[in-house]
């Protein structure tokens, strides 16, 4: 005789089952439903039963719904939150960028296409643009090559250059792939495929690292008006046609600024910026980041990751997260 909310702010799955009840996970086709139960919280760790109420509404493909003593869960459902994100932020543009172990740890990968793939269902324009470092670096082992860096840029020779190139490619293919996959449609942005970023060497000392002068906005734009999300590797091509590697938080700061994006997200392995004692930086100011700079307590790859931040809000892009 109990339903909806009070059960389920009373139990929780395991508690459901050793009742007696059912728990069934399938697909349901929400377009030609009259009524959707949207959750009000994340119930993604084993599917446990948070709080619902009903909701009407066009952006959302995934519900719960109580029938004859059985839950029936599709994957993962959006919270209110997610649903008013997606009404508030509809067809903004929203550079992504990921690198570190999402890349390399299938888990977190595979999280992270899930929720590039919710983006897109809410109506928002994510552009993609990916990393290689952790991936390059293991290619750079396995040849016995090490790598040098400056200020958090690697150092990049003619050797280096093509090895990256290759990393790159593999790892734009892949994300491309599992996109399609979930029905999420993709388009590859490379410097062999749609190339958008062109360069001029950033100095000598670098050898092939790039810093971008010109992004082509068209061919972008042209692919997310055709409702592809377009995946792009941080490289571009000089006036001569060279290749050059570019820091992947640079490239989607460029892009970022270039495409007048609602947000830039830079993803990481890390939660933030750490302050002199090791504490997490809730928001920072460009004066205060380029003091810790300065005194380095802001480091390593970090220090692009600032850099770009700070040129992206000085130019209309409205919020940076890391």
């Amino acid at each position: 005789g109990e339903m909806g909310e009070d059960l389920a702010l009373k139990y929780e799955r395991k508690d459901l089952e050793e009742k007696g009840w059912t728990i069934q996970v399938q697909e349901f086709d929400y377009w030609n439903s009259k009524k959707n139960l949207v959750a009000k919280k994340n119930i993604r760790a084993g599917y446990d039963i948070s709080s619902f109420k009903t909701k009407t509404s066009s952006v959302v493909d995934k519900y719960i719904e109580v029938k004859s003593r059985k839950w029936k869960v599709k994957s993962f459902p959006m919270s209110e939150g997610e649903i008013l994100a997606g009404k508030k932020y509809s067809k903004e543009k929203i550079v992504i960028k990921c690198g570190g172990r999402v890349l390399l740890d299938s888990a977190l990968f595979n999280n992270f296409i899930e929720d590039i793939v919710v983006l897109k269902k809410l109506g928002l324009s994510p552009v993609l643009v990916h990393g290689g470092g952790l991936g390059i670096k293991k290619k750079l082992d396995k040849l016995n090559i090490e790598s040098k860096f400056i200020m958090g840029l690697r150092v990049t020779d003619e050797q280096m250059i093509k090895i990256v190139e290759d990393v790159m490619i593999d790892f734009n293919k892949e994300i491309v792939e599992s996109l399609e996959k979930k029905s999420c449609r993709a388009k590859s942005i490379t410097i062999r495929e749609n190339n958008v970023i062109y360069v001029q060497q950033k100095n000598k000392e670098l050898g092939y690292v790039g810093n971008p002068t010109r992004v082509d906005i068209k061919i972008i734009n042209n692919f997310i008006h055709k409702n592809f999300v377009p995946v792009i590797a941080p490289m571009g091509l000089d006036e001569k046609g060279q290749a050059y590697n570019i820091n992947a938080d640079t490239a989607a700061g460029a892009l970022a600024t270039n495409l007048k994006s609602r947000r830039l997200l830079l993803m990481t392995d890390v939660e933030g910026v750490y302050d002199e004692n090791n504490k997490l930086i809730s928001e920072i100011k460009s004066t205060q980041a380029e003091k810790l700079i300065y005194n380095e307590t802001i480091h390593g790859g970090m220090i692009p990751k600032i850099r770009t931040c700070i040129n992206a809000v000085n130019n209309d892009v409205r919020g940076v997260v890391i």
